[in-house]
């Protein structure tokens, strides 16, 4: 079954709440198909912010809106036991109404190094948690016993009064074994920041399922002048280069090399953002840099002809990234100008 072809937007939950609210009001109005709230952990307090819980603030968000489809994009499932995840959805399932509501798994290596958690196996507790989460949202008499979790719950009686559907759950992933579990048991594979074309074909080899792709790619759009069109993904490029180099080193080198970037050519990005935060890091950024990053980014034809590419490389999902000024304006000049080449 094919997939259909969506837009949204990725919000880094590290702002102020009424902020972020006001942001999914204006992508609820312009059009835009799902949020996807990335966990922030307290790595960014170094930088000037604060973390907040995901799940929380997707209630809320959901509430704030009308249509807007909601995602976690990511949790992890080391920071939850799978059954109090499932307890969280239920909350956003209730405050977003059927169809709105999207769960997503990752690692998160950042959590796991601000916890000092062993992050090294990761394969199996992720199994044993979608099968957990999935088998309490069921509402079925429902027992567990996995090698990281186990569950023993259970089921629904008639006369409970709760949504009774089972989310589609989606995988982060940016390692092969990982992208391979995705496509076993997931509806959907996100991949992380930096994602560019060439990383898009590889998680469809190694996922080799038909699953809806979610691309996280840095954009920012300005409506003639594409210079001012491409400042904020140069500060959002910025912010996550530096976190491939200082969080998950390693991890990330396939998603590097198929950029054509390396570590010690992003590496005084990281550094200006140790020493001066994201504007700092910004500075660091050229344009080969940003080039190699493959941004949505400029005018609204420069973006138009970016999301083909995606979408030509096998994305079924855009997630944008969107930083710097202006983001409400961008947001709705996305509405304006790019959704309907896509509709």
């Amino acid at each position: 079954m094919a997939q259909p072809f969506r837009i949204g937007v990725m919000q880094l939950t590290m702002e102020p709440l009424e902020e972020m609210l006001e942001s999914a009001r204006v992508m609820d109005r312009a059009g835009m198909d799902t949020i996807w709230l990335a966990e922030a952990y307290p790595w960014w307090r170094k930088h000037g912010m604060e973390a907040r819980s995901s799940t929380v603030v997707s209630g809320l968000i959901a509430q704030a809106t009308e249509r807007l489809t909601v995602g976690w994009g990511i949790i992890s499932p080391f920071t939850r036991h799978p059954v109090q995840v499932a307890m969280d959805a239920r909350v956003v399932q209730e405050a977003a109404g059927p169809g709105r509501f999207l769960l997503g798994f990752g690692t998160s290596k950042i959590f796991l190094n601000n916890a000092r958690l062993n992050g090294k196996r990761t394969l199996g507790p992720m199994r044993d948690a979608v099968a957990i989460v999935r088998g309490v949202l069921s509402g079925e008499p429902f027992t567990y016993e996995g090698n990281t979790w186990s569950a023993d719950v259970p089921g629904l009686q008639a006369e409970a009064e709760t949504p009774r559907t089972v989310p589609p759950v989606y995988l982060a992933a940016t390692a092969p074994k990982m992208q391979a579990l995705a496509g076993e048991i997931a509806d959907g594979c996100l991949t992380p920041s930096i994602t560019t074309p060439a990383f898009v074909r590889y998680t469809r080899d190694n996922v080799a399922a038909d699953i809806d792709i979610g691309c996280t790619v840095v954009a920012s759009i300005h409506k003639s002048d594409r210079d001012r069109g491409r400042d904020g993904a140069r500060e959002i490029a910025g912010m996550y280069l530096a976190n491939k180099v200082q969080n998950i080193k390693g991890a990330a080198d396939t998603l590097l090399d198929l950029a054509g970037l390396t570590q010690d050519e992003i590496r005084p990005v990281a550094d200006a953002m140790e020493l001066g935060g994201r504007l700092a890091a910004k500075a660091k950024v050229t344009d080969e840099i940003l080039d190699k990053c493959m941004p949505i980014a400029g005018t609204p034809t420069d973006c138009i002809a970016a999301i083909e590419e995606y979408r030509d490389a096998g994305c079924t999902h855009v997630m944008l990234e969107l930083w710097g000024d202006r983001r409400h304006e961008q947001i709705e000049l996305f509405g304006k100008e790019v959704l309907p080449h896509f509709r």
